[in-house]
């Protein structure tokens, strides 16, 4: 495979993110002498700018950070349900569904996650990371077609709100490739931000700056007029729950691979199925086989089901349900599994739990394809020193409304829990949605370091696996590796509202071949067509390290406006 892009090297630092201005305000933070975690909170912070399709600075921010002395652990941004929310509410008064808008909120976690990082690891000041976001807030940046074409697909969602409409919609239509676009209102709430950390590190030092701009958005002013706005919508976010929120530091979940150590966050999110995705293969065994054959994408496609099924039946926020996550990833469990597989058949639906009852499976849906939002992005750094840095900020700007003066939607993220409180992931006070975003950090049995990540949704943990084997197992470059074709199954109830479920349903990049396809269909899986490449295949961007030649190596997806740059 001839790769569209090289991989990007330099002898100091490299970093990749999910759209280039990101990337270029995380180099300008390594240049100016920061460190890989100041870089991943300013190239995260523009994400949230130049994407605010798919991030929101109010929406999520999981993080795992890795110092150059091997100390690793994650910092979950992730906002919780409110205090007091009935916790029957959807099931009593909405049919067991979930409408849009602030009854789907959550507290807003992504600014006290980015802060949280510059407090425990940074040497930066908010002010100074936030700069590159308050620039292209305020001063605009230049339409792309995929945030055109993004913000035309959802032209009715950003009616539906006025404020949403003042912004994205100006003169009623959709802004068009290579039209600046400024977030006035989003600018002045961060340098507002920005310049309560200087007012107070010109007295108390740097930890005095982040603690006051933490401060005024969680207890200040900025607080107040979330919380006002929305109450007066008929949410149940309070000034409470703002005040006392802070992003739980919490292990990662490492498994040893081959003799590479693959961390993830744990099942509060879906990071933890890569790792059981990953132990299926390696059980199951696909040595001899071919990149890309019928026989691995068949055995891939029944790993992830298994994967995923287990997602669905177990994972939840572990402060509230016990998920028996190390008999989940045990060798006696992977190898039942594995027992199940068919080498000449698929599975039909999602495999039947092993572990414990499960849960109740939603009927088949009768959409002809699933629907899917360009939702999240990513950012990876390593630094000079060695120093790693991985996040997936997300939430989008169309499924609730803008908060008037602010430019932000207070989290949404509220829509990956599910509507009934006895679900392992549903509703409840105080308890966290089970988040799709989900970064992951590798350390190789020869001691190299490598963030990555993707947006995606249900896609993320499939397109990191693929991308992982092809780095890890078939030995291609940081680059080949992103850049090959994948396929995505659907084989399981999604993790967004309505929830959907295609049983045995495999999509398909259109750069492998037919034969293979019919392969597929052949063995029971419903194979569709994707184009030869599509984001909706994710956008896994990657940094490594080599501890060879010291050098630091960046790759990107073109499937999305990604970019990787080093020095």
């Amino acid at each position: 495979m001839n790769p569209t892009r090289p991989v990007i090297a330099g002898p100091r630092h490299a970093i990749s993110a999910g759209h280039y201005l990101a990337t270029a305000a995380g180099m300008k933070i390594l240049e100016a002498g920061g460190n890989a975690i100041d870089a991943g909170v300013a190239a995260g912070m523009v994400l949230g700018v130049v994407q605010p399709d798919i991030v929101n600075i109010g929406g999520v921010a999981p993080i795992i950070i890795r110092r150059a002395d091997g100390r690793i652990e994650s910092i979950a941004g992730l906002g919780h349900w409110p205090m007091s929310l009935p916790p029957d509410i959807f099931m009593s008064r909405h049919g067991g569904k979930m409408p849009r808008g602030v009854l789907r909120t959550v507290v807003p976690a992504a600014l006290d996650a980015w802060i949280t990082a510059l407090e425990r690891h940074g040497t930066m000041g908010f002010a100074t990371v936030a700069e590159p976001a308050i620039r292209f807030a305020e001063e605009g940046f230049s339409v792309y077609p995929m945030f055109a074409e993004s913000l035309q697909s959802h032209v009715k969602d950003y009616s539906d709100w006025p404020s949403n409409a003042a912004i994205f919609l100006r003169d009623g239509a959709a802004p068009k490739v290579g039209e600046r676009f400024r977030q006035t209102d989003l600018g002045a709430m961060l340098r507002f931000m920005a310049d309560e950390d200087t007012r107070a590190a010109s007295t108390g030092g740097r930890m005095a700056g982040l603690a006051a701009a933490h401060h005024a958005f969680y207890r200040g002013d900025i607080a107040r007029t979330i919380t006002a706005y929305v109450q007066a919508e008929g949410g149940y976010l309070s000034a409470s729950d703002m005040a006392n929120y802070r992003s739980r530091i919490e292990p990662v979940v490492t498994r040893n691979w081959r003799g590479h150590a693959v961390s993830t966050c744990g099942p509060w999110c879906q990071g933890p199925a890569l790792l059981e995705a990953l132990l299926l293969m390696e059980r199951a065994g696909f040595h001899g086989m071919s990149h890309n054959s019928p026989d691995y994408l068949h055995l891939l496609t029944e790993s992830i089901k298994v994967a995923m099924a287990d997602r669905e039946y177990h994972f939840a926020d572990p402060a509230f349900v016990d998920v028996p996550l190390d008999a989940l990833l045990g060798e006696e469990h992977i190898a039942a599994r594995v027992a199940e597989f068919h080498i000449d058949r698929a599975h039909p639906g999602m495999p039947e739990p092993l572990l414990g009852r499960g849960t109740q499976i939603p009927p088949p849906s009768t959409k002809p394809m699933p629907v899917a939002d360009p939702d999240t992005s990513y950012v990876a750094v390593v630094d000079a020193e060695g120093n790693a840095f991985s996040a997936t900020p997300s939430d989008g700007t169309f499924n609730g409304p803008i908060i008037p003066g602010l430019g932000i939607i207070a989290s949404g993220r509220g829509t990956q829990s599910r509507p009934d409180p006895a679900h392992p992931c549903g509703v409840g006070p105080g308890r966290r949605p089970r988040l799709t975003p989900n970064p992951a950090l590798v350390v190789t049995r020869d001691g190299a370091v490598m963030p990555l990540g993707t947006p995606g949704g249900d896609v993320q943990i499939q397109a990191m696996l693929q991308v992982l084997i092809n780095r890890l197992h078939f030995g291609m470059d940081i680059q080949e590796s992103i850049e090959a074709p994948r396929v995505a199954s659907y084989s399981f109830p999604s993790s967004f509202a309505p929830y959907d479920y295609f049983p045995a349903r495999v999509a398909v990049e259109g750069r492998i071949p037919v034969a293979t396809r019919d392969a597929l269909r052949g063995r029971g899986h419903d194979v569709k067509d994707w184009p030869d490449w599509t984001w909706l295949a994710g956008s896994v961007e990657a940094v490594e390290s080599d501890p060879v030649t010291g050098m630091r190596r960046g790759g990107a997806d073109p499937r999305r406006p990604a970019y990787a740059l080093a020095m």
